[in-house]
């Protein structure tokens, strides 16, 4: 079936609260406006039941079907938060909030959730519930992480959780997804080199930082290029350096830091394994000390085979065949939808934003065009995934 057609009829409200969105973004888990306005209109939909303050500030909104059937519960997730940026597209509902834009989209997949939520409230067509989770913090916060840890999957019984992100370069009308690591685990990591420091003209009586930090920087290159299978997926990308103060002085310190980037979760332990070899045995080699740190992130975000398969299914009932890719490339960025697809069976899918700016760019907005699409999709997976009959 295509868009569904009461979908449609609902598409300019919903762009309206994607644009009310827009203009009022938050960051993290100070998203208390948002959350309220979800809340809010939740109740207004005739939803069974609203929970507040679920991993902090995370809303979840319950839709009983017309049939108990066997009590199940399946979770649809989005996130609410937005990005430190200072919005640049000039659009007329641009934020009004100085250094805060959605540039990343989540006012549109919560208004897309909101959509759906309001479709099935009114049709109730399907057996058991749909858990509505509307989640604070994802852009670096890991409140995907705090949900879970307050109780989301135990307390509303959810058995299967799914999420959808929008995706610039995808065409619009078009999803992508694939079993397995669809976006990366995320690590930080700090490199402090340390010598005695001396005269820029006297190198020979200390240790140099500064040598000691450009060769390492050009060996972490060999790690993913010479220790990773090339048909496996793994970026290490050193970001930062940091040192000295003068043209006339070998510094005392350089500092590096980088990111680690992996699909697989024993990939993710061989680069840092390597990681630590190579600045560890280069530090020494040059005659300086080293203290590393790296800081885990988001684990990898990885779909389980049978959920992946059925929320391709979903799609190609609202796109068709042609238009949904299950076996697409994956993505180096990280999502934390990761830790509900640890705590349960579930799927997370793409959905094509057209020729857009990229996500996390000052121009980036998300495309109204594609909420039917997204409403759609939720609205089927529900009651697909929570038949009537059979």
């Amino acid at each position: 079936m295509p868009v569904i057609n009461r979908v449609a009829d609902l598409q300019a409200e919903i762009v309206g609260w994607r644009h009310d969105f827009h203009r009022q973004p938050e960051l993290l888990y100070d998203v208390e406006r948002t959350a309220a306005r979800v809340a809010e209109l939740l109740r207004s939909f005739g939803v069974d039941e609203v929970v507040t303050g679920i991993g902090r500030t995370g809303v979840v909104g319950l839709i009983k079907g017309r049939k108990a059937g066997n009590g199940r519960v399946i979770g649809l997730r989005a996130d609410m938060d937005a990005l430190p940026i200072i919005e640049r597209t000039g659009k007329s509902y641009a934020s009004t909030v100085p250094g805060k834009m959605h540039a990343c989209g989540h006012d549109g997949h919560t208004s897309m959730l909101l959509g759906a939520a309001k479709y099935l409230a009114e049709t109730r067509n399907f057996a058991g519930t749909v858990a509505l989770i509307f989640q604070p913090a994802e852009e670096g916060g890991a409140g995907g992480r705090a949900m879970v840890e307050d109780g989301l999957m135990e307390r509303f019984g959810i058995a299967e959780v799914f999420g959808l992100h929008n995706m610039p370069g995808i065409p619009l009308g078009q999803f992508a997804i694939r079993p397995g690591g669809i976006m990366a685990s995320t690590g930080e990591f700090e490199i402090v080199l340390q010598s005695t420091g001396g005269h820029a003209a006297m190198p020979n009586r200390t240790a140099d930082p500064v040598v000691a930090a450009a060769q390492i920087v050009v060996a972490l290159q060999t790690i993913v290029a010479r220790n990773v299978d090339p048909l496996r997926s793994a970026v290490l990308t050193v970001t930062t350096i940091h040192g000295g103060t003068t043209h006339n002085v070998i510094p005392r310190e350089v500092t590096l830091t980088g990111t680690v980037r992996t699909l697989e979760k024993e990939l993710r332990t061989l680069v840092e394994g390597r990681l630590r070899e190579l600045v560890t045995q280069l530090a020494a080699a040059f005659g300086v000390a080293a203290e590393m740190t790296i800081r885990p992130g988001y684990p990898v975000t990885l779909n389980a085979p049978e959920q992946t398969a059925f929320a391709a299914k979903v799609a190609r009932e609202i796109v068709g065949d042609a238009q949904v890719a299950d076996q697409a490339d994956g993505t180096m960025a990280g999502e934390d939808f990761a830790y509900m697809l640890e705590a349960r069976p579930g799927a997370y899918i793409f959905l094509g934003n057209g020729d857009s700016s990229a996500l996390h760019s000052d121009t980036y907005d998300f495309n109204d065009e594609a909420l039917p699409y997204g409403v759609s999709y939720w609205i089927r997976l529900a009651e697909m995934a929570l038949p009537l009959e059979g």
